[in-house]
């Protein structure tokens, strides 16, 4: 697997916390900390995205004023794309994991 794909999906995962309504992390100073540092702002973000589709999903179910269904739609198709985004980086870099440890030494 090479830097450019995770990158790509880096990417992927920051435009969908955008749609999503979330704080933009990519707007602010490069991250300390490298890969790890930025795979947990990602399912930090995954994280947030679910709350916040619960959340609405909750307070539609006790007939909130303000809540439409359609809101609630969009937002937990949200949290479900996020999610299975990470799940697919979850599943590459296992994938990758595997691979680097199958190398002959």
């Amino acid at each position: 697997m090479s830097i450019d794909a995770i990158d790509s999906v880096l990417q992927q995962m920051r435009a969908t916390v955008h749609r999503a309504g979330l704080p933009s992390l990519a707007q602010e100073a490069p991250p300390a900390g490298g890969f790890a540092a930025e795979l947990r702002r990602s399912l930090d973000g995954i994280s947030a995205a679910q709350g916040l589709a619960n959340g609405k999903s909750q307070a539609f179910q006790l007939g909130a004023p303000g809540v439409a269904l359609n809101d609630v739609m969009v937002d937990l198709q949200k949290a479900n794309v996020a999610f299975q985004t990470g799940l697919q980086v979850r599943n590459r870099l296992v994938a990758a994991y595997q691979e680097v440890m199958s190398l002959p030494a």
